[in-house]
């Protein structure tokens, strides 16, 4: 298959035009490998893992076989089972094995000034290397690729039918994170993914898009004019060749590169059963940290933020001080420590006089607390200063200012 592409100078041409830099058999085997496969194909992951990607397209779609080459190609999918395995890849990618088609989608990315991301080359994100053999073959890039490699970064996902509150979150949190130089990533649907794009352009901020069909088409077309926005300042990105059309399964494959690339996800507004969730799920998967912003208890639009709270540990967000939190950075000191007290504490030293021991029963009944919560708070408060024992009672101390 290789050297088939190999004699076809116009592709060649055209993988130059895109990517001068690279290795051209490399680059051309993958733009291949992107036309011939679905997304996150383990198998042909395995076998490019294994023998590089111009070596595994011609031991998966060469019609005279290398005995060595075989071998190793099945010896990589796991022997016996291997075999199997390499049959079955390969009765679904030859009728895709077409020349013309890898030649059109060259061209039509070429046509819209796309170019060629490849693993191990320069601004690739390496982040999307712990996908494993699940991670894309290549990237095709509108934009400035290196804000790819751009971190730290911030996946900011959600509904489509997104409310006025979800919106007004998001734009919040996409700017403030975006104004202080976290890449903002997310999926370009109507919703809260739009939201977070705009936010970040409108603080003069980067943000990835990630398609689920190709880099020539808009989707949803009412999203054009943001797409070409976001390539004139970030990166638009797919990894399916020019032509593709989006549909659920690719949608839900794409969602595995938002929570890869995001050095945190975060969902903002989200129904029960919301595509959201699957992007959650994928970066539970990768290890990344997952927050979620709360919203009304009557709001079906949150349901699904609740149930990420509720069930799968997902941290509660609700600024972007407690984004940035997610992967480590420390929270701003914002006030003094008092305003952050326990409110238990708080109900108790309104309890007590400055003038007058009070009994800890007395406290309780005033507080509305437990007496044993009481005594148990006091004794903390008189190791801090804050109260003192007198006459069998407590009192509060006055804290000299300084």
């Amino acid at each position: 298959m290789i050297e088939r592409l190999n004699r076809e100078s116009g592709l060649r041409d055209l993988v130059t035009r895109m990517r001068p830099d690279v290795d051209q058999d490399e680059a051309l085997a993958r733009a291949a490998w992107s036309v011939i496969t679905e997304p996150g194909d383990g198998t042909a992951g395995v076998l490019i893992e294994t023998l590089g990607a111009a070596a595994a397209l011609s031991a998966a779609l060469d019609e005279v076989r290398r005995p060595r080459v075989e071998a190793a190609a099945i010896d990589a999918l796991g022997g016996a089972g291997g075999a199997r395995a390499l049959a079955q890849a390969r009765a679904r990618w030859q009728p895709r094995a077409r020349i013309d088609s890898i030649r059109a989608s060259l061209a039509a990315a070429s046509e819209v000034g796309a170019r060629l991301l490849l693993p191990g080359a320069e601004h690739w994100p390496t982040d999307l290397d712990d996908l494993g053999v699940h991670a894309p073959v290549l990237l095709w890039v509108r934009g400035d690729p290196a804000c790819l490699a751009v971190r730290p970064s911030a996946a900011l996902v959600g509904a489509r039918a997104s409310s006025s509150y979800g919106e007004t979150v998001t734009a919040d949190l996409a700017g403030d994170l975006a104004h202080g130089g976290v890449l903002i990533v997310s999926g370009g649907a109507y919703g809260i993914d739009g939201a977070a794009h705009r936010a970040a352009l409108g603080v003069g901020g980067q943000t990835v898009a990630f398609l689920a069909g190709g880099i020539d088409r808009a989707y949803p077309v009412g999203h054009h004019q943001l797409f070409e926005h976001i390539a004139r300042s970030g990166a638009v990105a797919t990894e399916v060749p020019c032509g593709t059309s989006p549909s659920k399964w690719r949608f839900l494959a794409r969602n595995r590169l938002i929570a890869a690339l995001g050095m945190a996800t975060v969902v903002v507004e989200a129904g029960r059963r919301s595509g959201s969730l699957n992007t959650a799920g994928h970066a539970a998967a990768l290890g990344r940290p997952l927050g979620a912003v709360p919203g009304p208890v009557t709001s079906a639009a949150s349901a699904g933020c609740h149930r990420l709270l509720r069930e799968y540990d997902a941290r509660c967000v609700t600024t972007a001080a407690e984004v940035r939190e997610l992967w480590g950075e420390d929270l701003p000191f914002d006030g003094p420590t008092e305003d952050r007290v326990d409110p238990d504490t708080t109900r108790l030293l309104d309890a007590l006089s400055t003038r007058t021991a009070i009994a800890p029963q007395e406290v309780a009944r005033r507080s509305g607390l437990a007496v044993d919560r009481v005594q148990g708070l006091l004794g903390m408060l008189e190791l801090e200063g804050t109260a003192s024992r007198r006459d069998g009672g407590w009192l509060r101390r006055i804290q000299a200012t300084r």
